[in-house]
């Protein structure tokens, strides 16, 4: 890359952050889309004045998580929410159109007054009382985006953290920061499994195996039959929760470092051993074995 005229390369650019502060902003949504959008902007006022970097919102913080979406009424693109992120990076979440007729649950990330990235959630649940696989197309896509200088990162929507692959394939890639939008509800699975007591023991997991500093940011209060538990968090390379919101409202925050992150991944070198070729292989393997 050549220097640009009369500077340095990147000598526009802002520089990169050892230290970042992330934050989230644990929400409670309703279905009316302008409130939603006066508590996002409020909750970036406030994270602005807290020195937050990177706020984080619940998966679909722009319309409200809903068991039977009104997908054409409600859906925008990424592009509507630009003015979020003039101030502070921020991710969203919010039904996106995408061709005629499909429509994903994505999540944006805003910054600079501009989309950095996009993703659309790839695993839709339809077990228990979730029903997304009826109603959304999956996406088919997990890059990284610079969320900040310096910081790269991958976005997985709430059920997507649960397929073991795409974390490890997040980390593999070479991301910095796991932004993880859910909306977790009490009761939502069934029978005698526990969101919240689950959720902890997947996003510990996450964290310190591929030493992946991770915001995890949850829904909270009641939407109809939907109880969310709240209890979003951030966790550092390590696996140590650094922060954690209660069942209300709330924006937490908490500084993570690019050297804490080196020296997790030289003490634990998960990634390193990855092996994606051997992986790869026996993947084929599999895959044969099912014909």
């Amino acid at each position: 890359m050549s220097a640009g005229p009369g500077g340095d390369v990147g000598a526009c650019s802002p520089p990169m952050k050892p230290v970042i502060r992330l934050g989230v902003a644990q929400i409670a949504c309703t279905a009316d889309r302008h409130h939603n959008l006066d508590l996002h902007r409020a909750a970036v006022s406030e994270a602005r004045d807290r020195g937050i970097d990177l706020l984080v919102f619940p998966e679909l913080s722009v319309t409200g998580y809903r068991t039977v979406p009104e997908l054409p009424g409600a859906a925008c693109t990424a592009a509507d929410l630009v003015e979020l992120g003039r101030d502070i990076a921020v991710l969203a979440g919010f039904i996106e159109a995408g061709r005629p007729g499909l429509f994903h649950n994505a999540a944006a990330l805003l910054r600079d007054g501009r989309v950095v990235g996009c993703h659309a959630k790839l695993n839709l649940p339809t077990y228990g009382g979730l029903e997304e696989g009826k109603h959304y197309a999956s996406g088919h896509r997990l890059d990284l985006v610079e969320a900040l200088p310096g910081w790269p990162a991958a976005t997985l929507i709430c059920a997507d953290a649960w397929n073991p692959a795409l974390p490890w394939l997040a980390a593999l890639k070479g991301a910095a920061l796991l932004l993880l939008p859910i909306a977790s509800a009490r009761g939502a699975v069934g029978g005698d499994f526990d969101n919240p007591g689950g959720w902890d023991v997947t996003l510990r997991h996450i964290a310190m195996t591929y030493g992946l500093p991770l915001a995890m940011a949850n829904h909270c209060g009641r939407r109809g039959d939907l109880d969310f538990w709240g209890g979003s968090r951030i966790l550092d390379p390590f696996g140590r929760c650094l922060a954690q919101a209660g069942e209300g409202p709330e924006i937490i925050q908490a500084d993570i470092a690019l050297a804490d992150i080196a020296a997790a991944r030289h003490r634990l070198p998960t990634m390193r051993d990855a092996a994606p070729l051997t992986v790869q292989a026996l993947l084929a393997d599999s895959l044969r074995d099912l014909r």
